[in-house]
């Protein structure tokens, strides 16, 4: 199963354990960082454990609801996103996949608007072919 969640709007400074606020913004925080680590890692943690991130996070399972699909408890899902949190955060502390990958988005997305910003008359189509290039690692499309 191919996953796509956004890494392109991914706003994580560091590893950092999530607090549950009532504040929205902390939510999608909290979302695009394990979208993230889950992206980078998931496919390190248990089969029970991968399914029960994905239906909370990517379905919006409620715990009773990931529970019932899977068979178990409430608790034994919490515990189970709760320790599949912990690992992946381990994981990112470690290898750092996630903060690399940003990082280099971040520098290809700066030397692809340097590129832009040498277009002049008469070289569009070698400044075309040179972004062009670019534009498959940084998920952006051609316009028409």
């Amino acid at each position: 199963m191919t996953r796509q969640y956004g890494f392109a709007i991914i706003a994580m400074s560091s590893i950092r354990t999530w607090q549950f606020y009532d504040s929205g913004e902390c939510m999608i925080e909290q979302f695009l960082y394990l979208s993230a680590l889950f992206d980078m890692y998931g496919s390190l943690l248990t089969e029970k454990q991968q399914e029960c991130l994905r239906l909370h996070l990517f379905e919006d399972f409620s715990l009773s609801e990931i529970g019932e699909a899977l068979g178990i408890s409430r608790q034994a899902v919490y515990d189970n996103i709760h320790r599949s949190e912990k690992a992946m955060e381990s994981y990112e502390a470690k290898l750092g996949l996630a903060a690399r990958y940003r990082e280099e988005r971040r520098a290809l997305t700066g030397i692809y608007e340097k590129i832009e910003e040498l277009r002049e008359p008469g070289n569009e189509s070698r400044v075309d072919a040179i972004l062009q290039q670019l534009r498959p690692f940084l998920g952006t499309r051609q316009e028409v």
